[in-house]
């Protein structure tokens, strides 16, 4: 299923940030995201993954086919590694926690509880789970923050494979991901100032 974004406009704070992205996500394509820091990108993905709503505009093709993974890894730290994978097959109605295990090189750790992970192993714990959401569309904002450049090289691998099975991925990220697909820069499309004196209003 296609992911169709057309004329979105959205909001941080109660003030607008970006203004007028239409864009589509196909299946078996990759979106980047790029632009500064703090201008939206994080913004935009939540809007698109349905955890906020848009100013403007319409979002279609998401409705039950997203898996979202934004700065905080998800994980519960009491939870061993498989535990974390096998609660979040049933949150998504899915089965089989071993090709995420596997395919983020944390066969190892299986039985470890998270809390006792590196911050980099609880990253890679997080991106597992979206291996067992059986979503087609992935939503991911700077995925291969506290992971080296050996898994960062892992993680490209997954998405390459899910691309390859069908799947579609909006990322937003700094790095190369040596990923064939579309970049998006969103900078021009920041949304202009407010007016000084509705400034107060995106307060109340």
């Amino acid at each position: 299923m296609t992911l169709t974004v057309s004329d979105l406009s959205v909001a941080r704070g109660g003030l607008p940030v970006l203004e007028g992205l239409s864009f589509d996500l196909p299946p078996g394509v990759a979106v980047i995201l790029r632009g500064p820091n703090g201008i939206g990108k994080t913004t935009l993905l939540r809007t698109i993954a349905g955890l906020q709503p848009p100013l403007k505009g319409t979002v279609t093709g998401a409705e039950d086919q997203v898996a979202y993974a934004a700065h905080a890894d998800g994980i519960k730290l009491t939870l061993t590694v498989a535990e974390n994978l096998a609660f979040w097959t049933r949150v998504f109605d899915h089965t089989g926690i071993d090709d995420a295990i596997e395919s983020f090189n944390l066969t190892a750790l299986r039985d470890r509880p998270a809390g006792a992970l590196s911050a980099g192993q609880k990253r890679r714990l997080g991106l597992a789970r979206m291996l067992v959401t059986g979503r087609p569309i992935w939503i991911l904002d700077e995925p291969t923050v506290s992971l080296d450049s050996d898994h960062v090289r892992q993680f490209s691998d997954v998405v390459r494979r899910h691309l390859e099975g069908g799947g579609s991925a909006l990322i937003a990220t700094h790095i190369d991901l040596g990923l064939e697909g579309t970049v998006l820069n969103v900078g021009p499309f920041k949304a202009a100032p407010p007016p000084i004196d509705d400034f107060d209003g995106g307060f109340l």
